[in-house]
């Protein structure tokens, strides 16, 4: 499955000087956070493949934040094309605005998973807009990655961990993918363009 990343940046290949033929075959979209709903609804109709988001700190519009035909994957387990993809929203908490989360706040969003998660037995796949912490992460208070998130890729080991929130005025552009045991964690700031095997849930 050809899968496209984006967040925090609207790129101008994918938005107004968009030409389909440069972004071929792409099964799935998935959004990481601060970008406009205008934007992820013109991807899933230029597309025309499924687009799964997390609403990032910034993602605050007056009467709700809407993409039309876009799915929001926040605090959710759901399988699709034979993977497993779970997203969790928001930055750490910093100065008390919605999609804001204190370090014990978040580990009560993945608490209330963990079920679903031993049910649909592994993760393929999670999407958030902070960073784990350490992991591409800043020393801010608004740009601290989560503890919690690294303890999902050490107990579930999924292929991708893919976040947003750190721009590259914050960190090196070198830093895009680390690895860690078998988990490829993506900063997806802009977008990214990766393949995924789904074999494994479809025998």
């Amino acid at each position: 499955m050809k899968i496209l990343t984006v967040s925090d940046h609207v790129e101008p290949s994918l938005y107004e000087q968009f030409q389909s033929g440069r972004f071929p075959g792409i099964n799935l979209i998935l959004g990481c956070g601060d970008l406009p709903p205008e934007y992820l609804t013109f991807l899933v109709t230029s597309f025309k493949a499924p687009l799964f988001y997390v609403r990032g700190n910034h993602d605050i519009r007056p009467g709700g934040y809407r993409p039309e035909g876009c799915i929001d994957l926040d605090g959710r387990l759901v399988q699709y094309g034979g993977l497993n993809i779970m997203g969790l929203e928001g930055s750490h908490w910093y100065n008390g605005k919605p999609h804001q989360y204190t370090e014990r706040q978040m580990q009560h969003k993945i608490g209330r998973m963990r079920l679903k998660i031993w049910r649909q037995k592994d993760v393929d796949i999670i999407i958030t807009h902070a960073a784990p912490r350490h992991i591409h992460d800043g020393e801010d208070q608004c740009h601290r990655g989560f503890e919690c998130f690294r303890q999902l890729i050490d107990r579930y080991t999924p292929q991708y961990f893919i976040h947003g929130h750190m721009h590259f005025n914050y960190t090196a552009r070198a830093q895009r993918m680390t690895v860690v045991k078998k988990t490829k964690v993506v900063n997806s700031y802009g977008y990214y363009v990766f393949k995924i095997d789904t074999g494994r849930h479809t025998e």
